[in-house]
């Protein structure tokens, strides 16, 4: 039989995807004999593999580290309303961090007596099916749609991914009936040019001009970014520009690898830190690119009397019910392309050569002294373990190739700040706020890359968001190593930090306990051992770092399995 069903992963397999990510469920029977037969009759390559995904969180997060290495969006496939909810945080994460995947999920029966072939018979039928499925991701998702006759399925399922691959990018949503899916339905043949991805837009030569014009004139240029390199063309346009006019650069909560922390240009990365930037608060002129929180204006903010510009993929911020800078201007355009044009302006623009110099050498200044003062913080301190001292020796272990996928949490500007990626290309976070993200991410990181080193990097509490016994079975399964690392302080530092930044004199500054530790701390090392046959190691004292780290990365490049060290910082 030719089914809705079969329509379906036949349009995947055209528009380019590779692999269904699935937790599979009763409504999804006419996926499971059409894969069945495929596989009798030996068409498996007609549609995308399908990777078993004990958790669906796990399912989208690989999906999204897969996509964020590749840009091609994958699929994911979930049981009715029940699998959507579990889908959860992972969904928030692929809608913020503009990560294309299509996400499809089936519907309880329309019809309960035998009118169609998978009319309901079990009785999951009726305690599963509500009255608006939909509305459940609709907050989150490009494009949402039911499928509703077999005929046009394949055109629903392209017109879905292209809203998912056009900037801004994201997850797109379709249901069916179990009926539907079921029903045999004519071929349909599709000409995937039809359903073109929609670019983010080009910043005008008179638009370039006058924001390279502004630049040359100040006294402190700053660009502001954090995920530029999303497109790795980006940096490399970005530290032309930059030294070109010396110009300084700031990157705030960086998801990306944006500019070499080499470049004496750098000026580090901006978090959470509870004090005013010095580089931004000197600033006359900014450009901000690409960055949804390009400072955080209670704390720390551009001067008033800062001029400031601003070229996004999504200047809108469509997602963001508050949102805004004070730019003068706002342009919606591809950061490469964009840099690109201003490097084109730039040579019809008259330079004053001493103050470039000036400014470079003022922000090199600045760049050399930062950098210093993280060298001191990556020297050990007696046997404990610091979180500095940990980055540093991930960085000198895994080389510059590795892949690093950061979810570091109160350690994200630890990871930032030593980490040191100095390739595009090689560092990535969730780009969103919900945890958990890492360990699928590691997953479809090494689909797409299966040649590369992956590492995860990732405080205690979001390793167990992440479902830890479904990465590393699947990890497993799918051979599909990678190393893990866990920033263990044995609780949940966030929402203390929280706290005290709300109420710094409070009771809350003074309780032995807010209920935020791990105490007794899980055997984190041990879950992957379990579940996937990792080489887990527990380390608490410096001096046991490096040798954990050459035994891991040995058990990940030679022995093909993952492995985790546990690695225990200062308590919380």
């Amino acid at each position: 039989m030719y089914t809705t069903s079969t329509a379906i992963l036949e349009a995947l397999r055209e528009a380019g995807v590779e692999y269904l990510f699935a937790n599979l469920g009763s409504d999804h029977s006419g996926f499971l004999e059409t894969l069945a037969a495929a596989r009798a009759q030996g068409r498996e390559q007609q549609f995308p593999a399908v990777l078993t995904c004990p958790h669906e969180a796990v399912a989208l997060s690989a999906a999204h580290g897969y996509a964020q290495l590749t840009g091609r969006a994958q699929a994911v496939l979930v049981h009715v309303e029940c699998g959507t909810q579990s889908l959860g945080g992972a969904l928030h994460n692929a809608a913020k961090g503009r990560v294309p995947v299509l996400i499809f999920a089936g519907l309880s029966p329309a019809t309960q007596e035998g009118e169609a072939r998978g009319s309901r018979n079990e009785f999951i039928h009726w305690v599963q099916d509500v009255f608006d499925q939909r509305g459940i991701v609709r907050g989150y998702v490009r494009y949402e749609h039911e499928i509703r006759i077999g005929a046009n399925a394949k055109q629903i399922v392209h017109r879905a991914l292209q809203f998912a691959g056009s900037d801004p990018c994201g997850p797109v949503y379709l249901t069916a009936a179990r009926e539907v899916l079921e029903a045999e339905v004519p071929r349909v043949e599709i000409d995937t040019a039809q359903w073109p991805r929609i670019g983010a837009g080009h910043l005008a030569a008179e638009d370039a001009s006058t924001l390279v014009q502004a630049l040359a004139r100040a006294r402190r240029p700053l660009i502001v970014t954090t995920y530029l390199g999303r497109v790795p063309a980006a940096v490399a346009e970005l530290t032309r520009l930059a030294t070109r006019l010396g110009i300084g650069v700031l990157e705030s909560v960086p998801s990306r690898m944006n500019i070499s922390p080499r470049e004496p240009l750098s000026q580090g990365s901006q978090w959470n830190e509870k004090r005013q930037n010095p580089a931004l608060a000197e600033a006359d002129v900014i450009l901000v690119i690409d960055s949804d929180v390009p400072w955080i204006p209670q704390i720390n903010r551009p001067s008033a009397q800062a001029a400031i510009y601003h070229i996004d993929v999504d200047p809108l911020k469509q997602q963001m019910p508050l949102w805004y800078i004070h730019a003068r201007h706002a342009f919606r355009a591809d950061a490469a392309q964009a840099l690109h044009a201003m490097n084109a302006a730039l040579d019809a623009v008259p330079l004053d050569a001493a103050a470039v110099r000036e400014r470079s050498a003022h922000y090199a200044r600045r760049h050399a002294e930062r950098r210093a003062g993280l060298e001191r913080l990556e020297s050990p301190k007696g046997e404990g373990i610091s979180a500095e001292f940990l980055t540093a020796c991930v960085r000198e272990a895994i080389g510059e190739e590795a892949i690093v996928l950061s979810e570091g949490v109160t350690n994200f500007g630890t990871i930032a700040d030593h980490i040191g990626r100095v390739r595009p290309g090689t560092l990535f976070t969730q780009g969103a706020g919900s945890l958990g993200w890492n360990g699928g991410a590691a997953i479809g990181a090494k689909l797409a890359r299966p040649d590369a080193c992956v590492v995860a990097l990732t405080g205690d509490g979001s390793y167990l968001f992440s479902v830890p016994s479904a990465v590393h079975w699947m990890a497993r399964r799918y051979r599909t190593p990678f190393l893990q690392v866990v920033y263990n302080n044995q609780g949940w530092r966030a929402p203390k930090f929280s706290a005290l930044g709300v109420h710094p004199h409070g009771h809350a500054s003074r309780a032995e306990d807010l209920s935020v530790s791990f105490d007794p701390p899980p055997d984190h090392a041990g879950i992957a051992a379990a579940a996937g046959g990792a080489l887990g190691l527990t380390v608490r004292r410096a001096e046991e770092v490096r040798p954990a780290l050459e035994r891991a990365l040995a058990a990940v490049r030679e022995e093909r399995r993952c492995a985790v060290i546990d690695a225990w910082l200062p308590h919380l």
